[in-house]
Order: structure tokens, then C-alpha cells, then sequence
């Protein structure tokens, strides 16, 4: 068992909906056009920061001849078209239709901005209305992004919790280490790419949202 838990936080890419591989395809093919190579280890490094830091990383470790502007600028023809069509992931729905009937206060925790967002919840606006909040990349209350810990103590301020009552699901390493670094709990569900053993901080790792076993938490068991 684990410590009891009262609140629950999410990231959204990778975690509640599959834009990852959206984000994994597009940033491949970008790297294509100046005869470069998109990696894991590329992956791995931008996985879960603002999408600002995400491209400047890129562009350094692929020497590209753009400004991460640039970059931007022209990934988001690409991409921008793709945003709609994110599906949830394994377990997601489930999770959290189950713990919304269960009076469990949920908010999201995303690097994504406000404009990004909107795009990918195009078809999931009536899952959306199951959280009680959701902190963006561009919240005006937001000073820094992840690694550091501001986004999730954000998220609890806004949901009425202390930190230590607070489980967070993240995929990424720079997700969990904010997390963390907050002082909350946190089960990690990283890509099946990346290496666990990265993730060792993580309270708990799993491979996907159907494992979780919300009573190990002091949680309401599914009926």
C-alpha cells in the first residue's frame, strides 16, 4: 500500500491523450528535410517541457540552420492538422469517469499552451468537464515550466490540496522530476521506448492507466 491520497493530477500528452506519436512523427520528418535524424535520445530529452524549450533542444542537438522559432513556424504546418484526431490512451477514461463518480478531484497538469490545448481537445470536451482544474504551458500564473515544480503546485493550489495529498501520472522524466520536486507522489508511465530505470524516483511505474490499482492508494477500488 501506499501513502493515502486524496487528489489526483494528470499530464496530457502521452498520458491521457496519444499526441506523442503526433509529436514523434512530425519532429522526424522535420529533421529529414536537413538530412538529420530524430532520435530516442532527442525523444527522451524534450519529453514533457514547455514546447519553447522543446524546440531550442532540438535545434541545438540536431544543428539545425533555424531559429527554434523557425522551427516552430514551419513544424506547425505539419502538426496543427493532426492535433483533432489524438485519441485517449489505455485506461484513461476509465480512470477518470471512475474516480469523477467517486467525488475524487481531479485537475490537468500540461505543458501544452492554451492554443495547443483547444486543438486537441477538439472531440473531448465533454471528457474535460470531469476535472476540476487544468494549468497550461501559458497560464499567466505560471512562472516556470517542467522540470521545475510550479506547474503541480499550481494544479493544488487550485484544487484545494496540500502537496503531499496529491498522486500525478506523467510519462516524462522532466514530468516526474517537477512532480517530485513538489513533494507529491507520483506514478510514472513512461514510453515503452525509454528506459525504466530512469524512472526510478517514481513511486509507482507502470505501463499503461489500465494497471492501476486505485485502492493501493487508499482510492476507491473500481466497482
Amino acid at each position: 500500500m501506499y501513502k493515502p491520497i486524496t487528489h489526483i493530477i494528470y499530464d496530457l500528452d502521452g498520458l491521457l491523450l496519444d499526441t506523442e506519436s503526433l509529436h514523434e512523427s512530425v519532429n522526424k520528418e522535420m529533421a529529414r528535410r536537413y538530412g538529420k535524424i530524430f532520435d530516442l535520445s532527442i525523444k527522451l530529452k524534450i519529453a514533457g517541457r514547455p514546447t519553447s524549450d522543446s524546440a531550442a533542444i532540438i535545434v541545438d542537438l540536431l544543428k539545425l540552420p533555424l531559429t527554434p522559432e523557425a522551427y516552430l513556424e514551419e513544424r506547425k504546418k505539419l502538426l496543427y492538422p493532426l492535433y483533432s484526431h489524438a485519441r485517449p490512451l489505455p485506461g484513461a477514461m476509465r480512470l477518470t469517469n471512475h474516480l469523477y463518480q467517486q467525488k475524487i478531484p481531479q485537475g490537468i497538469a500540461t505543458s501544452s499552451s492554451s492554443h495547443h490545448f483547444e486543438m486537441k481537445i477538439t472531440h473531448h470536451r465533454e471528457w474535460l468537464q470531469l476535472f476540476d482544474c487544468w494549468v497550461l504551458g501559458d497560464d499567466l500564473e505560471l512562472k516556470r515550466g517542467k522540470p521545475a515544480p510550479d506547474i503541480f503546485l499550481l494544479a493544488a493550489q487550485r484544487l484545494g490540496a496540500a502537496a503531499e495529498q496529491c498522486l500525478v501520472f506523467e510519462d516524462s522524466l522532466a514530468g516526474m522530476k517537477a512532480a517530485k520536486t513538489a513533494g507529491m507522489s507520483v506514478v510514472a508511465i513512461p514510453h515503452p521506448d525509454f528506459d525504466r530505470q530512469l524512472y526510478r524516483d517514481a513511486d509507482q511505474i507502470l505501463n499503461c492507466l489500465s494497471e492501476f490499482q486505485p485502492q493501493l492508494w487508499h482510492l476507491p477500488n473500481f466497482l
